[in-house]
């Protein structure tokens, strides 16, 4: 590096302010840059994430970590969306249906299978029919990866010996190589089945049994994907189904079937009455509150059910409800990390360059996105995201916010100069509680004034965290 620049302008790279740093690279010829960048040592890569465009950002990004490429580019998609659009209940209804249908990123082919998941399977079905998107995730290579559908085979198929029938011979045979091998011979799994049942349909509740399990699994036998490692697409291979007859919640389904056994089974779960309670009972929670009132969820089931699962129909069942305008449901939902980061962001008007270091404060408030490891997703609740230790990291996130030391937003504190009722008119859209003013008059008094301190102290206050 030292061939390419001066003293002094190492220096800035190393001491200097983001514009300084911004300013002396786009004033290189673009080969001396690309130099600069694939040759900096490895702890400077990262200091000047925010200081570059973001073609020269993912230069760095595949010099210093290639693998966070992907959820890189994922995370900060899903924060521009959200930041940015004005569409702002369908960003909130993405992220409601991807939590509810969760796969994890760090699983295996899932870091390169889950890039499209949400764009293609989820965002385009989010006020569509239950019965699509329930279908749409069911085929998505990302969900049969996650929940190892795409390994799932009949056990009277899955140990076929080249030139021999099947049988318990050849699974006796098969089975014997695997156990000398240390391997688990391939057979039925139940994992997607169960949480086909338990999360995305009928509810922990729902009325179905251990054998119900076991019979949906044997209906997706052969729903799998073409070579996962590289991306592959969603693929029926009849050869491992399970033909025999199957019996799902009471219904039969004849021997002798393919793919159309695990439609069927779609068909039933989609328009069962339990799966239109749990789906309109869980909606209730995250937009209503978290004990939502019965009479809103009867009303809203009924329309799942009358609609064959319109979801914006049930939507608007619960937007226009008095129950969705009541007293007891203003504020009584707290901001998930998401939420809450993407609020101030949008509250004030902040100019994001480099969204990473947003969905880093997300992380660490405890919601690092497309990370959830288990099937269930990230909460709604209140209590999920209310304690001691998150109140104080939000507050700080708030502050740093507001005195612009976020890297890659930009806030205006101008804006926000004027007396803290006002303020906070600005950034609640209305006005704060008189326990809020008194917090930030209180906290004026005991700190030393920074133009973004009474932006960032409505921020981090009660009032902002609730929605």
């Amino acid at each position: 590096m030292q061939k390419l620049l001066t003293r002094d302008q190492i220096q800035t790279l190393r001491k200097g302010t983001p514009e300084e740093k911004q300013s002396l690279l786009q004033s290189l010829p673009a080969d001396t840059r690309d130099q600069v960048l694939t040759t900096v040592p490895q702890g400077m890569r990262q200091q000047l994430m925010a200081a570059v465009d973001p073609e020269s950002r993912r230069k760095l990004m595949k010099a210093n970590t290639p693998q966070q490429v992907v959820p890189s580019d994922l995370t900060e998609g899903k924060l521009y969306r959200a930041i940015y659009s004005n569409r702002q209940l369908e960003e909130q209804m993405v992220d409601f249906w991807f939590n509810h249908f969760n796969v994890y990123l760090e699983k295996g082919a899932d870091r390169i299978l889950t890039t499209s998941y949400e764009r293609e399977a989820i965002r385009p079905r989010v006020f569509g029919k239950f019965r699509d998107l329930l279908e749409a995730t069911a085929t998505s290579p990302a969900m049969l990866f996650y929940l190892d559908n795409w390994e799932s085979v009949s056990p009277d198929r899955a140990q076929q010996i080249p030139g021999r029938p099947y049988g318990p011979r050849a699974r006796q045979l098969a089975q014997a190589k695997a156990k000398a091998k240390g391997k688990q011979a391939r057979g039925l799994n139940e994992n997607y089945a169960r949480e086909l049942m338990e999360l995305h349909t009928l509810g922990v509740d729902g009325g179905y049994t251990q054998k119900d399990i076991i019979e949906v699994a044997r209906c997706f036998t052969g729903w799998t994907i073409q070579q996962p490692n590289l991306g592959g697409d969603f693929t029926y291979n009849d050869r491992v189904h399970d033909k025999g007859e199957k019996i799902v919640l009471g219904v039969k389904i004849s021997a002798g079937g393919g793919r159309n056994d695990a439609e069927k089974v779609l068909d039933i779960l989609a328009r069962h009455p339990n799966t239109a309670r749990f789906i309109s009972t869980k909606l209730a929670k995250k937009f209503v509150a978290d004990d939502p009132p019965p009479a809103l969820i009867d009303r809203m089931a009924k329309t799942f059910k009358d609609t064959d699962g319109d979801i914006r129909a049930v939507m608007t069942t619960m937007l226009e409800s008095k129950e969705f305008f009541s007293a007891g449901a203003f504020r009584a939902k707290v901001k998930t990390p998401l939420e809450m980061i993407v609020s101030a962001v949008r509250a004030t008007g902040a100019e994001v360059n480099y969204a990473m270091p947003l969905g880093n404060q997300i992380a660490e408030l405890g919601q690092p996105l497309y990370r959830k490891v288990e099937p269930t997703g990230y909460s709604s609740a209140n209590a999920e995201w209310v304690n001691s230790a998150a109140l104080l990291a939000r507050m700080n996130f708030a502050l740093a916010l507001a005195d612009n030391k976020v890297p890659g937003v930009k806030v205006d504190t101008g804006a926000f100069l004027a007396d803290p009722a006002d303020a906070a008119r600005q950034l609640l859209f209305g006005d704060a509680t008189e326990q809020t003013i008194a917090s930030i008059n209180n906290a004026l008094t005991q700190k030393q004034p920074t133009p973004g301190l009474v932006a960032g102290l409505v921020l981090g206050s009660p009032d902002f965290q609730r929605r």
